[in-house]
């Protein structure tokens, strides 16, 4: 997608704040990242800590804590809610424990372009989706880092058509719509812990796992992962959330500072990702990573609709809850 019309798309849904020093109290946050700083994640970070700095005249410091330095994203995501961790950035597959509802974001083959992503994640959409998280896990997003679809990689052999992946071990997040359209496919799904996936693979417990090529190139799994498969099945986001009782307890120049932070820093790493997409993918490429196609992603999609989506209804929510999320998805 062009630079020219992702700007366009954030400038109509408002994203792009302007933003001057403000006068706030005194404020350290630290912020616990899943993935390395060199990610989407970390860089929705970066930005995320530039603003709101900017706009406090220093007088708020952020730190950021990339690649589970503060423990693994769930145990961070118990610190937020305990208030003992300000803030983290993690995959939505390691919320929905916590958060049924945001599980919608997870079905597969939801989105099927990045604007239709941007309309998902923004404006009434992103009030839907908040109003979830804070009533079902206390937490509130401020933004979100678009991670692109997620690949899989594997080190076994090509996986080219249903048939291939047919028996591969694959790690996903402890969450039942990864769970349950891996199954589907006739693959092996294993819920871990992101922060041991990279070991598990290095030692042959597991085959495979997916995710967005950034992130893949960013974690190094060229190293030890031959294959990689083009899916489209599911866009990786990564709410940054904060407790709401925390949110709640700061002033509220503070809190609109961190809300239009939030919102400027998500506009600009949707840029960012696409601008470096390319050049991960490349990177895996020329380490030797044979990139493949499907030849038959129509069955993927239907296996997926027919058999997943069913399932999954009552785990977010109900029917009516991913009826609601689908009109704001379709609302131009």
């Amino acid at each position: 997608m062009r630079r020219s019309f992702l700007l366009c798309c954030l400038l109509a849904l408002g994203l792009l704040l302007p933003g001057t020093a403000r006068a706030v109290e005194s404020v350290s946050l630290k912020i616990g990242i899943g993935d390395p700083i060199t990610a989407d994640a970390g860089e929705l970070g970066l930005k995320f800590k530039e603003l709101v700095e900017k706009r406090t005249g220093g007088k708020v410091k952020v730190t950021l804590y990339p690649n589970c330095e503060l423990g693994d994203e769930t145990e961070m995501l118990h610190n937020v809610r305990r208030g003992v961790l300000d803030m983290t950035c993690v995959g939505v597959g390691n919320i929905t424990p916590f958060s049924p509802g945001l599980g919608v974001l997870t079905f597969p083959y939801l989105f099927e372009n990045d604007e239709m992503v941007v309309r998902g994640t923004t404006g009434a959409a992103m009030d839907m989706l908040n109003k979830l998280t804070i009533k079902q896990a206390g937490l509130r997003i401020l933004a979100f880092s678009y991670t692109s679809f997620r690949h899989l990689t594997n080190s076994k052999r090509p996986v080219e058509t249903l048939d291939d992946i047919k028996g591969l071990k694959i790690r996903v997040p402890s969450n039942k719509v990864f769970i349950e359209t891996y199954k589907a496919w006739g693959a092996s799904p294993v819920p871990m812990a992101w922060s041991e996936t990279f070991t598990a693979l290095q030692q042959g417990v597991l085959d495979g796992q997916c995710n967005p090529y950034v992130v893949n190139h960013s974690k190094k799994f060229e190293e030890i992962q031959s294959y990689l498969t083009e899916l489209h099945y599911t866009y990786s986001l990564q709410p940054l959330v904060i407790g709401e009782r925390h949110f709640k307890k700061l002033s509220p120049e503070l809190q609109t500072i961190l809300t239009e932070a939030g919102l400027e820093a998500q506009a600009h790493v949707l840029t960012w990702q696409n601008e470096h997409s390319g050049a991960a993918r490349k990177a895996m490429q020329d380490a030797g990573v044979k990139i493949s196609t499907l030849k038959d992603e129509d069955k993927w999609r239907q296996i997926a609709m027919d058999k997943v989506w069913p399932t999954l209804y009552d785990i977010v929510g109900g029917r009516r809850l991913v009826d609601d999320y689908l009109k704001l998805l379709q609302a131009k």
